[in-house]
């Protein structure tokens, strides 16, 4: 008889632990978030989707390089002689046409590795994450485009010249003071 009653105040014993787990809990405020609403703030330099700016990419092919799993195609072409010099953002001059810059995201395991050694960077990761499709081929971003527009003229040439401005004389801070009685 005492061997059955301990196993029942056991059992009941049980109940309250788990009951007292699930009042605690009852009370508190909810950690579910509306999803489509209501978003979590992402913490800084968080991993999502790769963007390419196509007319900074100077064709080094390093971001191909670096990329361990292969998800970066590029194809490029050797610039005419003849052909307007042109330059990225960066002031790197742009020797190289890129025919082809596709990312194909179903592949990319989001490491960044892609974008440290990129040397006008063009290539980066963007806050964006929602990007699910049913289709698999909607994965795959093409950035080399035919009307883009790039810059012709050296961006470190144009901000040279404003520095260089001269400055202007400066008057004295306190002017001599007049005779008194003058």
């Amino acid at each position: 008889m005492k061997r059955w009653l301990q196993e029942v105040w056991a059992g009941f014993y049980t109940v309250l632990v788990g009951m007292r787990i699930t009042w605690r809990h009852l009370f508190t405020n909810s950690v579910t978030l509306q999803y489509p609403s209501v978003r979590w703030t992402l913490p800084p330099k968080s991993r999502m989707r790769l963007f390419m700016k196509y007319e900074d990419c100077i064709g080094c092919g390093q971001c191909v390089r670096a990329c361990p799993v292969n998800c970066i195609s590029l194809k490029t072409e050797k610039r005419p002689a003849d052909a307007p010099p042109i330059w990225a953002a960066s002031g790197q001059p742009i020797k190289l046409h890129v025919s082809v810059f596709d990312i194909d995201m179903s592949l990319c395991c989001y490491c960044n590795l892609c974008t440290y050694p990129c040397p006008t960077f063009c290539i980066y990761m963007t806050p964006e994450y929602e990007f699910a499709t049913g289709d698999l081929s909607q994965h795959l971003y093409r950035f080399a485009k035919k009307d883009a527009q790039f810059l012709m003229e050296d961006p470190k040439k144009k901000a040279a010249p404003a520095e260089a401005t001269p400055e202007t004389p400066v008057a004295p801070q306190n002017p001599p003071a007049s005779p008194a009685g003058a």
